[in-house]
C-alpha cells in the first residue's frame, strides 16, 4: 500500500509486486512534482523488464545496447555458501539495476540535466530467482528492507545517506539532513547497488518501505504492528503501518509492502 500523506501534493512513491517473476520492490522518486512519480515508476518497470528478458526462455536476452559493468558476485557471498545458480542470478540482478539507472540517466541527459541533476529515485527490493531459493536483496538510496523473525525486527539495508555516514563516523552534532542521498538511480551514470543473499526461514515477514514510514516511526512501533501479521491479514497490517506513520507525524509519502514466507 502507498499513501500520499497529509502534506505532499502528490505521491512520488511506487511499488511493484510481480508474483510470476518473484520480484517485490519499492521506489521513492525525486525531482519535483511528476518527475519523481515518473522516476520511481520507470525504475520499477525497467527493472522488471530486464529480469523478464533475461530469464524468459523465449526471450532474446538482455535488452540491446545495454553495457553491463564488471561485477563480482563473490563479493556478496564472503562465506562461499551460495550456489552457482544464486551467484549467476546475482549478476543478472546487478545488471538489471544498472539497466534501470542507465535508462534514467540517458533520459536526464536528453533533457539537458547533467550529472547530479534531473530526476532520480531510490530502489530497494527482493528477488527470488528460483522457487524455494534464497532472496536476493538489492538496494540503492534510503528506502528500507526489514525482516521480522521470531519476534525480532532486523534492518537488512543500510541507508545510503550523508546522515548515516556521519552517524557511523561518530558525529553527534551538526548532523546533515536525513534526506541527503549518497546514491540514487538516475542522476549519475554510475551506481553501486548494495546486494546480498538472504536465507529464508518459515514465518519470516519482510517489510519494504519508503522513508515516510520509518522516518517518523520507531522500529519498536513497527515491530509491534508486524507481531500480528498473518498471510490473510497483510493488507490490514499495511494499513496499520501507514496509519501509525501518519499519526506519528510523517510529512512524506508513505509506502509499505509486506511479504510473508510460508
Amino acid at each position: 500500500m502507498t499513501d500520499t500523506g497529509t502534506v505532499r501534493p502528490s505521491n512520488e512513491d511506487n511499488f511493484l509486486i510481480d508474483a510470476a517473476l518473484g520480484l517485490v520492490a519499492v521506489a521513492d522518486g525525486m525531482g519535483g512534482h511528476e518527475s519523481g512519480e515518473v522516476a520511481s515508476a520507470d525504475a520499477l518497470t525497467s527493472l522488471a523488464h530486464f529480469l523478464h528478458a533475461s530469464t524468459d526462455p523465449g526471450s532474446s536476452g538482455a535488452p540491446p545496447n545495454f553495457r553491463p559493468s564488471r561485477f563480482d558476485p563473490g563479493a556478496t557471498d564472503p562465506d562461499g555458501v551460495a550456489s552457482e545458480a544464486a551467484l549467476a542470478a546475482m549478476v543478472t540482478l546487478h545488471d538489471a539495476v544498472e539497466f534501470a539507472n542507465q535508462r534514467m540517466y540517458q533520459t536526464n541527459l536528453a533533457n539537458r540535466r547533467g550529472d547530479g541533476g534531473g530526476m532520480g529515485t531510490t530502489l530497494t527490493g527482493l528477488w527470488q530467482s528460483a522457487p524455494g531459493g534464497p532472496l536476493l536483496v538489492f538496494h540503492v538510496g534510503d528506502s528500507r528492507l526489514y525482516c521480522y523473525r521470531a519476534g525480532r525486527l532486523t534492518q537488512l539495508t543500510r541507508d545510503q545517506t550523508m546522515y548515516q555516514e556521519a552517524i557511523e563516523a561518530g558525529a553527534t552534532e551538526h548532523l546533515p539532513p536525513r534526506n541527503l542521498l549518497l546514491q540514487a538511480l538516475g542522476p549519475s551514470c554510475d551506481t553501486h547497488p548494495e546486494l546480498h543473499i538472504q536465507a529464508v526461514e518459515a514465518g519470516d515477514v519482510y517489510l519494504l518501505c519508503s522513508d515516510g514510514l520509518y522516518g517518523a516511526t520507531s522500529d519498536e512501533r513497527i515491530a509491534a504492528v508486524l507481531a500480528g501479521a498473518s498471510v490473510e491479514g497483510l493488507g490490514d497490517c499495511c494499513k496499520q503501518l501507514i496509519a501509525t506513520a501518519l499519526h506519528d507525524g510523517s510529512r512524506d509519502n508513505v509506502t509499505a509492502v509486506l511479504l510473508q514466507c510460508d
